[in-house]
């Protein structure tokens, strides 16, 4: 039986929105709000991997657990690496589920949507996507894309190719990639030792990465993009959603 833990991991530096992780949103942290929603979905403990004491200590205010982290980490993959060794040397998990830090209204269906996707075949990634219904999104490079084959059960895509463009051409759905992940915990560890590929460095796509080194990566349908907090617009959406919730 495998379980599962979800790890978030919470850069303090931002280029377009600084200290993002403490930001204030309806009297609490934002990292509060990500950490509650990841306790919301049930899927295993909660542990935030930060490169920030303040953040360590909002969180604990909170109630939660953190780990303390290199502040030079490339990307959140490598940083709940770091945490995970520190936190489960006895590899008690075997399911590690990636977070995003910046996702505050974040619906905790999702969250186990990632681990359906990943069970369901024998991924060794689990992700999520919803299709595109706006017509200026299916050009946007920032809207990434998902390229996938469905599999015999419905509601879980194979994954062939992430893109920036649009694709697949003809008629059809396209879908908007949202960048949660679960992780088999030996499927993280060869991620992290993988060298930038070729197609990644050019896309600016991580999860390309795991392609191009031939990992299986299955995902789930759903029927919400998260709001992701990138800039102080953002920042006031999220405000605006989570004060009326």
């Amino acid at each position: 039986m495998t379980k599962s833990i979800v790890v978030i991991p919470a850069r303090l530096a931002a280029t377009r929105l600084p200290d993002k992780p403490l930001a204030e949103i309806a009297g609490e942290p934002m990292i509060v709000h990500v950490w509650r929603r990841a306790i919301e979905a049930q899927c295993g403990p909660v542990l935030v991997a930060t490169d920030s004491p303040a953040v360590q200590d909002a969180v604990a205010s909170a109630g939660g657990e953190s780990v303390l982290t290199r502040i030079d980490h490339a990307s959140g993959s490598d940083r709940i690496h770091e945490a995970l060794q520190e936190a489960d040397p006895d590899r008690t998990f075997d399911v590690v589920i990636n977070l995003q830090g910046d996702l505050p209204t974040l619906e905790p269906a999702l969250v186990r949507k990632c681990v359906e996707a990943l069970e369901e075949g024998g991924a060794d990634i689990g992700t999520i996507a919803a299709e595109i219904v706006r017509a200026e999104e299916r050009a946007n490079p920032n809207v990434v894309k998902v390229v996938g084959t469905p599999l015999a059960r419905g509601g879980i895509l194979n994954a062939l190719y992430f893109t920036r463009a649009t694709a697949p051409y003809g008629e059809g759905p396209l879908y908007h990639h949202i960048g949660l992940y679960a992780y088999r915990r030996a499927a993280l560890e060869c991620f992290v030792g993988l060298r930038p590929s070729p197609l990644e460095t050019r896309e600016k796509l991580e999860q390309l990465r795991a392609l191009e080194a031939g990992m299986r990566l299955h995902v789930g349908l759903v029927d919400t993009v998260p709001l992701g907090v990138d800039t102080p617009a953002d920042l006031t959406r999220a405000r605006e959603i989570l004060e009326t919730y």
